[in-house]
């Protein structure tokens, strides 16, 4: 199973993870091929499949509180994104993991 797979599947289980870092998330939505370019201070502009949000980088543990993987989970949702979606997408094409 990929990380990638498994960090998807935390975002979207209840309850939310409380130890998800942000390391992991910018990885993961770099592998969705989301354009990430920063913005004023801790701040960063996502784009993915035509939908954009501005996400938090957290300062000192990079530990995202729950809000903000709320947040994140809404925006993937947005994007057409989701754990089935990644996991067809993966058996259409299992060399893009």
């Amino acid at each position: 199973m990929s990380h990638h797979l498994n960090l998807l599947r935390a975002l979207f289980q209840d309850p939310l993870s409380g130890n998800v870092h942000w390391r992991e998330i910018e990885s993961l939505l770099h592998h969705l091929g989301a354009k990430i370019e920063p913005s004023h201070g801790a701040r960063f502009h996502v784009l993915l499949n035509t939908v954009d949000v501005v996400l938090h980088h957290p300062h000192q543990s990079g530990v995202l509180s729950k809000q903000e993987l709320k947040h994140i989970r809404e925006f993937l949702s947005r994007a057409g994104v989701s754990p089935s979606q990644y996991e067809a997408e993966r058996k259409k094409d299992p060399v893009a993991d």
